[in-house]
């Protein structure tokens, strides 16, 4: 599975991973709709998902008392389960929406042309009907949540249809990434109280300071490409600047982070989650080249860990409020 996918044959899209799963497990027939959900590369839906666990688990052990049961202060499972299903469902679906949109500057990019609709392995037709199918999914995830969470979650829509064409118009495309990936820290929080309260709203804005930060590397890669075809980033904005911007959006983030912690009384070993996060973003920070495309995609790739760290932070606060008092 070495080859580059091309109108001249079936492949893997340039910058995903040889051997993956998709290619062994499905049929080839398959691959091009794969390709279209990122099922190749599941760094996107896990980058989704983190706000949704976050919020969740912030949520669960907001306000904690001592004498609260273990499995209070934990996130629901089931809201886990539901939040990955629709993360992974709807970042498929987003990324098929941007793939159509984008198809004519996909095929101008070395990165992106042999992406299924520019090289030719799906029509425009197929693939919207593949993106309803997945919002389907999406729909019946929704749906088994609260009616606060439900219009909530579908208010979002607006923003991921305009999404692909900010590029255009806007140096800052990577804030309205944000706004889109960060909504599952609304999400989290609604699905456990029915409504948004000021915890959650920070969380909210802290993660697209993340999202901003984190996806201003990946957009490093392709900064030639889309100077030649007028393609607009933070990246070509921030320029040679870039780290000192990623200092203050990834210290911004952190300080969000830690006030809607404050602000919700979640305890205090979620904070220990928030400085080894911080610890990791400085690395980031330390050793990017904003000139070795590679490096972009594994520093990037790497905020997947950044998720991890808080989440667990969040759950080892709920867990210390329950077994403190029978330490």
């Amino acid at each position: 599975m070495e080859q580059i996918q091309s109108k001249a044959g079936q492949g893997r899209v340039a910058d995903a991973p040889s051997g993956h799963w998709v290619y062994r497990a499905l049929p080839r027939g398959l691959w091009p709709y794969a390709q279209l959900a990122r099922w190749d590369r599941p760094i996107g839906w896990v980058l989704l998902l983190w706000p949704c666990w976050w919020s969740a688990a912030m949520a669960a052990s907001a306000y904690a008392r001592p004498g609260d049961s273990l499995m209070s202060l934990l996130p629901s499972p089931s809201f886990l389960v539901l939040f990955l299903i629709g993360a992974i469902a709807m970042r498929g679906a987003g990324c098929t929406y941007n793939d159509i949109v984008d198809e004519g500057i996909d095929a101008q990019v070395e990165r992106t042309r042999s992406r299924p609709l520019p090289s030719g392995q799906v029509s425009r037709r197929q693939a919207w009907v593949f993106l309803v199918l997945q919002a389907l999914v999406g729909l019946v995830v929704l749906l088994q949540f609260n009616s606060f969470a439900v219009l909530l979650g579908i208010s979002s829509l607006a923003i991921v249809a305009i999404y692909p064409f900010m590029k255009r118009i806007t140096n800052w495309p990577q804030f309205v990434l944000g706004l889109a990936f960060s909504w599952g820290a609304l999400m989290g929080w609604a699905a456990e109280f029915g409504d948004i309260d000021g915890p959650a709203v920070l969380l909210y804005f802290g993660s697209i300071m993340w999202v901003i930060g984190y996806d201003t590397i990946y957009a490093h890669q392709d900064k030639e490409d889309d100077a030649l075809v007028g393609v607009k980033s933070t990246a070509r904005f921030f320029g040679e600047n870039t780290k000192s911007w990623l200092v203050g959006l990834y210290g911004g983030a952190l300080m969000l982070f830690a006030t809607a912690f404050a602000i919700a009384q979640v305890p205090m070993p979620a904070l220990a989650g928030l400085v080894a996060a911080g610890a990791h973003m400085i690395r980031q920070i330390a050793v990017l080249d904003i000139d070795d495309p590679d490096q972009c995609l594994r520093l990037f790739r790497s905020n997947g860990q950044v998720g991890w760290i808080i989440f667990i932070g969040l759950i080892c606060g709920g867990a210390w409020v329950a077994l403190k008092p029978l330490i």
